[in-house]
């Protein structure tokens, strides 16, 4: 699965990564969604929701946010999964996480 995800903390800080063939091949969707939830509860997110449910979509930006914009800028190890496991929990190979604007787009 080639993947191109976008993580934006404002409009000139926006870090790009891609990956082309078979690089998120070695892990499942199920595999990404524990990846997620994990750094979700070890970075101690928190996220409001009138209705009571957590969405993964708010959990993949609570992780962003809490994580900080330093480890994406950095282009870490953490953040390049970070990239690869929103791929996979989501199926989709184009992914904007605005973490300014606290939505995502496909």
């Amino acid at each position: 699965m080639d993947y191109h995800i976008i993580v934006s903390f404002a409009k000139d800080r926006a870090y790009e990564f891609k990956s082309t063939g078979g690089a998120v091949s070695f892990s499942t969707q199920e595999e990404a969604r524990k990846w997620l939830e994990k750094e979700f509860n070890d970075l101690k997110c928190e996220v409001t929701s009138p209705t009571g449910k957590i969405l993964i979509i708010d959990k993949l930006i609570a992780v962003a946010q809490k994580a900080g914009e330093e480890r994406f800028a950095q282009r870490t190890e953490w953040a390049v999964q970070y990239a690869r496991n929103v791929a996979l929990t989501l199926g989709r190979d184009l992914v904007r996480v605005d973490v300014e604007h606290m939505r995502l787009g496909y």
